[in-house]
């Protein structure tokens, strides 16, 4: 069932309530997600994107429902990735000569997924095409955000911004727009796909953003390919986007940690006491990683200015699943941020020195050598661990 989105533009994608692991299972989506996909009809009639493969046939048939098929004059992919591009070897198959409008990267992502020849139009930003009763689109390629092939559309009377995958979440929703669902988990929700999808590119993002701002364009409706569509004060988003992309952090340190025997645990929280006991106004928080989601962890760690990492050693290194979100941290590429290291060991100890150098490599600031423990922490150990914080609160 199509919804309206403003004057002749549609909402025709699929609400995902079940999903609670994307690309593959890198990403964690406790609300769910949504796939839109967009349907304008004007003198000429555009569809803008398709949905997740599984869900191909019911999204042709219900499309099929709204409008005869046969008169879509331009099928619009923002994006090959297959949760916005998996229903079009369905669609294809029932108007295979449609012509298919997306940047030159996206031809090779397309037929390099699905083995297809179709009508291909490549289009590069500020090219158009004009959509009848005095409307037109404008295609601005959004390279690497996230992908090579990325681009957004505008379309001008509507003042509408098909943004791709720039300035969405993971959260299913029946509302649709922003003033309609709970802002609190919107915006959790945006910053969490922000720090996960977006922050490795924030370099190209910056200048993105700059361009877009630039071009003046009245912009009424962000409509995004996931989660809730901006149409209440929709540039409070580019403004958050802004403010992330700028080395962000927040007065909050966070402590990430896994442990064997608890030791490496009680320091933890010693080390949490030590901050909270030396800079008040500070949040802390603090994660056993083994028991905790990776993505909300990486969120908690983007917002931070300093993250703490806590391992014991075993084997001469540290536990895989520090390693694990180590490496992971590392992808994101965070800036502006500091970070310190501790651990218990009962004989060789090399956990600590391992963590700065792995934090050096990932782009953190080390401070001092770490704190390192050995065998169970004592009462002497707990002070040296609650002194610790406070030197990492005074950092």
């Amino acid at each position: 069932m199509k919804k309206l989105i403003k004057n002749n533009v549609f909402w025709v994608g699929k609400t995902d309530w079940e999903l609670r692991k994307f690309h593959g299972d890198e990403y964690s989506t406790h609300r769910g997600s949504t796939y839109n996909s967009y349907l304008i009809q004007e003198e000429k009639t555009v569809l803008i994107d398709t949905v997740w493969m599984p869900y191909a046939k019911e999204f042709v048939e219900n499309l099929a429902k709204e409008i005869d098929l046969n008169k879509i004059d331009y099928i619009i992919a923002n994006h090959g990735e297959v949760d916005h591009s998996g229903a079009l070897p369905e669609l294809m198959k029932h108007i295979p000569n449609t012509p298919i409008y997306c940047t030159s990267n996206a031809v090779k992502s397309l037929k390099g997924q699905y083995h297809q020849d179709w009508n291909f139009r490549v289009v590069k930003t500020g090219d158009k095409i004009d959509i009848g009763n005095g409307k037109e689109l404008i295609f601005v390629e959004m390279t690497m955000l996230h992908w090579p092939d990325s681009m957004a559309v505008y379309m001008t009377g509507d003042n509408i911004l098909f943004s791709n995958d720039a300035f969405g979440q993971h959260y299913a929703t029946e509302n649709l727009f922003n003033d309609l669902v709970d802002h609190c988990e919107l915006m959790q929700e945006a910053i969490k796909y922000f720090a996960n999808i977006l922050a490795p590119y924030t370099p190209i993002l910056r200048k993105k953003l700059d361009e877009i701002i630039a071009l003046n364009l009245t912009i009424d409706i962000i409509a995004t390919s996931h989660g809730a569509i901006w149409r209440d004060d929709p540039l409070q988003i580019v403004k958050k986007y802004v403010e992330w992309a700028n080395d962000y952090q927040e007065n909050q340190i966070t402590i990430v940690y896994d442990t064997m025997w608890n030791g490496t645990k009680e320091l933890a929280h010693r080390i949490a006491e030590g901050i909270r006991s030396e800079a008040q106004e500070v949040v802390v928080k603090v994660y056993n990683i083994a028991k905790s989601d990776i993505n909300d962890v990486l969120t908690e760690a983007f917002k931070s200015k300093t993250v703490v990492v806590g391992s014991p050693t075993v084997g001469n290194d540290i536990l895989h699943t520090v390693a694990a979100f180590m490496q992971y941290t590392k992808s994101k590429k965070l800036k502006n941020k500091k970070a310190a290291a501790f651990g218990c060991y009962g004989w060789s100890g090399e956990s600590v020195k391992i963590l700065n150098k792995q934090m050096q490599d990932a782009g953190f600031e080390i401070i001092g050598e770490g704190l390192r423990n050995l065998w169970n922490p004592d009462e002497n150990a707990k002070k040296a661990a609650i002194e610790f914080g406070k030197t990492i609160a005074k950092a």
